[in-house]
């Protein structure tokens, strides 16, 4: 069979959720004797607002600053049509973003 690559890029703002599904897609890439590089751990990105306290204006100036992190990982996956097939129906839960592209 032709060997097929896929690179898959994974987002999150939840880590544990994010290894989660890095686990399962390693699990089944082991049980289905596919070639795989990575995890690769790309840059976090930190979305930042910086909003005043009090609405109206009066008073001191205080602010409070809200961050959220997304991680990015990068996984690699080398095999035949078949197994990639099977490689996609993993469960992914609803906050862990999944982008494939066949390479």
């Amino acid at each position: 069979m032709a060997q097929a690559r896929a690179r898959i890029r994974l987002e999150s703002d939840d880590k544990e959720n994010l290894n989660f599904v890095i686990s399962q897609i390693k699990a089944m890439t082991k049980v289905l004797n596919m070639k795989v590089k990575g995890p690769i751990p790309l840059p976090t990105k930190k979305l930042t607002i910086t909003t005043r306290r009090t609405p109206c204006g009066d008073g001191s100036e205080t602010y409070e600053r809200w961050q959220k992190r997304i991680s990015r990982r990068i996984i690699e996956v080398i095999g035949d049509n078949k197994s990639l097939r099977q490689l996609l129906r993993i469960k992914v839960p609803d906050n862990v973003y999944v982008k494939i592209i066949l390479v």
